[in-house]
C-alpha cells in the first residue's frame, strides 16, 4: 500500500516542503530509505523502528520503501521521524491517507516513542500556514513556538502513541486526546516585556558620546568608540539596545526565526522579546562569525539581526574575519555557498565597535603611552580601510576624571527612557519619509534617496565644500556624512539640514583620522 506524509525542512532561512512517501509491499523483508539523505536522516531508520515496536507497533516482515521528496533537496536533521512513523503506519493500513490530509508532522522520536523538539518550528509553520495546511502535528516542547503563526491548527502530542490515538480516533473524538493550542497574543506580550539592557543613567559624563549613540540609534547608523581601558565603552555598547525602540510585531517574529533555526531559543521564552545584542569574543572564528557548518546555521551577525552587534577591542580580532562583514554591511544579509546548497541569512544589525588607540591604550596621552609610532600604526591597521569606511560614527571616548566632583555628583543623569522618546520620534519622521520605499533608516538610503531628500542650503554646501578641500573626502564619505546629517536634523525635529547638523556629521566621521589618517 502507498501513501504520503506531508513534512518541511528549513535551508537557511527557506523553508522547502517536503514529502515523505512510503510504500509496503510483499517480497524480501527490508526497511529502505532514499532521498538525498545527510546522516541524521538515514539513522532515523533504526529510530522509527524501534519507537514503532516500543509503541505498539512492531513492524511485519515486509518490504517497506521511503522516499524523502524532492529528491534534490538534501535532507539533514532528525525532525523526519515522526512523519516517517506516521507514513510507515498509514502504509500498513492502520491510518487511512484521509486521516493525513491537509496535516503537517514534524518531530524526532525517541527509541520509547515520545516525541522531542527540533529546531526551526517557527518558518516551517509559517510556511505551511502560507501553503494552506489546516493543522500542525508536532512535539508539546515546540507547541507555543509553532502557535505563534495564526491560520493554523496546532497540535501538540508528547509521544507516538498520542499521535496515532489522535488520528485513528472520529473527529467529535479528538478534541478529548488533545486539545488544539491557542494562538499566542504577540503584541500583548511584547507590550508587557521589560527591557534586560542597563541604563544610560548609570553612565556619569562622557555627554558626547551619548550624543553620538544617540545619533547612530536614531538612523541605525555603525559607530565606533576609541578611548584608553576604563573610560567606559563597553558600558556605554551593553546600554545600546535600552534606547532603541521595542520590535515590532514582525521583526519580532523574524529575529525568533532566527534563533529557532539556530536552536537557541530559551525554553519558556518562544518569542524574541527585546533587541538582540550580541558581543563576541575577538578570537571568534570566520565561520562562527558569517555562519555555516556542516549543518549550516545562522553566524553571530544573523543573531543579531534587528539589533546590536558590539565588537569590543576591535582591533584585536583577526583582519579577515572583520572583512567578511564588508558585504553584510551593504546588503544587510549573508550568502554561505557549499558543496550541497546555498544559504542565505538576514544580517541588518547595527555594528557598535570599541577599541584603544595603540597597544597599551594611552595614545595621544605621551605621558602615559610608551608605544613607538610604528607600534601604534601597526596595531591600528588591523582593521582594513573598507571596513572603517562602512562606519558613520567614529567617537572619542575620554577617561573619566573620578575627582571631578560636578561628575559624580552631577544630577538626573540623560536616562534610556528620555534617549529613547527623542529616538522614536526621529524614527517617526523617517517611517514618514520612506512610506512606500523598501527602506527604513536614514542609513539605508541610496544615492538617488541623499539626493532629493538630503539638499544643502548655501552655507551647507560652503561648510562641505571647505571640508572636502581640507580632509580629502571619498564619495562614499560625502554620501555618508549626510545621511548622519540628516539624521540628526531629525532628532533636532527639522525638515532641514542646517550647518550644524552638517558640522556634526562631519565631525563624526572624521574624528578618527587623527588615528587612521583619512
Amino acid at each position: 500500500m502507498f501513501c504520503y506524509v506531508q513534512t518541511g525542512a528549513v535551508s537557511g532561512m527557506r523553508c522547502d516542503a517536503i514529502r515523505v512517501e512510503v510504500d509496503c509491499s510483499s517480497g524480501l523483508p527490508c526497511f529502505q530509505m532514499v532521498g538525498y539523505l545527510g546522516s541524521e536522516v538515514r539513522e532515523a531508520r533504526e529510530r522509527v523502528k524501534v519507537a514503532l515496536k516500543n509503541s505498539g507497533h512492531p513492524l511485519p516482515a515486509a518490504n517497506l520503501n521511503v522516499n524523502l521528496a524532492p529528491a534534490s533537496i538534501r535532507k539533514s536533521g532528525t525532525s523526519y521521524d515522526l512523519p516517517i512513523a506516521v507514513g510507515i503506519l498509514a502504509a500498513l493500513g492502520k491510518l487511512s491517507q484521509e486521516d493525513l490530509s491537509d496535516t503537517l508532522f514534524i518531530g524526532e522520536l525517541g527509541l520509547d516513542g515520545d516525541l522531542r523538539g527540533v529546531r526551526g518550528i517557527l518558518p516551517i509553520t509559517e510556511d505551511a500556514a502560507s501553503r494552506g495546511i489546516r493543522r500542525i502535528i508536532l512535539p508539546l516542547t515546540n507547541v507555543t513556538e509553532s502557535s505563534l503563526v495564526p491560520g493554523i491548527e496546532v497540535i501538540g502530542a508528547s509521544c507516538l502513541s498520542e499521535v496515532y490515538e489522535y488520528l485513528s480516533a472520529s473527529p467529535e473524538e479528538r478534541s478529548g486526546i488533545i486539545s488544539p493550542a491557542g494562538t499566542f497574543d504577540i503584541e500583548s506580550y511584547l507590550n508587557s516585556a521589560e527591557s534586560e539592557a542597563p541604563d544610560f543613567s548609570d553612565v556619569h559624563g562622557q555627554d558626547t558620546v551619548k550624543r553620538a549613540a544617540m545619533v547612530a540609534a536614531a538612523g541605525f547608523h555603525h559607530m565606533l568608540m576609541i578611548g584608553p581601558p576604563g573610560s567606559g565603552k563597553t558600558m556605554i555598547a551593553k546600554r545600546m539596545p535600552s534606547i532603541l525602540p521595542k520590535l515590532t510585531p514582525k521583526e519580532a517574529l523574524d529575529v525568533t526565526s532566527i534563533y529557532s533555526v539556530a536552536g537557541l531559543l530559551k525554553d519558556g521564552k518562544p518569542l524574541i522579546s527585546s533587541r538582540p545584542y550580541v558581543a563576541p569574543h575577538h578570537t571568534i572564528t570566520e565561520q562562527a562569525l558569517a555562519g555555516g557548518g556542516s549543518i549550516p546555521r545562522p553566524g553571530v551577525i544573523s543573531l543579531a539581526h534587528r539589533g546590536v552587534l558590539f565588537l569590543d577591542e576591535l582591533t584585536e580580532f583577526d583582519r579577515s574575519t572583520l572583512d567578511i562583514m564588508r558585504q553584510p554591511l551593504e546588503d544587510k544579509k549573508i550568502h554561505i555557498v557549499r558543496s550541497f546548497g546555498s544559504y542565505t541569512y538576514p544580517a541588518d544589525f547595527m555594528l557598535v565597535a570599541a577599541c584603544n588607540p595603540c597597544p597599551c591604550g594611552y595614545y595621544p596621552d605621551m605621558n602615559k603611552c610608551r608605544c613607538t609610532p610604528t607600534q601604534v600604526n601597526r596595531y591600528l591597521n588591523r582593521v582594513s580601510g573598507p571596513l572603517l569606511d562602512r562606519i558613520d560614527i567614529c567617537c572619542d571616548v575620554e577617561a573619566i576624571d573620578l575627582c571631578d566632583s560636578d561628575i559624580r555628583n552631577k544630577p538626573d543623569p540623560l536616562s534610556s527612557c528620555v534617549m529613547r522618546e527623542r529616538i522614536t520620534a526621529a524614527r517617526e519622521r523617517q517611517a514618514y519619509r520612506f512610506k512606500g520605499k523598501q527602506i527604513s533608516f536614514n542609513s539605508e538610503m541610496s544615492v538617488k534617496d541623499i539626493e532629493s531628500m538630503c539638499r544643502l542650503g548655501s552655507a551647507g554646501e560652503l561648510l562641505f565644500r571647505s571640508a572636502n578641500e581640507t580632509l580629502g573626502l571619498s564619495a562614499r564619505s560625502y554620501h555618508r556624512i549626510l545621511r548622519v546629517a540628516r539624521t540628526i536634523a531629525d532628532l533636532e525635529d527639522s525638515d532641514e539640514i542646517r550647518e550644524n547638523h552638517l558640522a556634526e556629521a562631519i565631525f563624526y566621521r572624521t574624528s578618527g583620522s587623527r588615528y587612521w589618517g583619512k
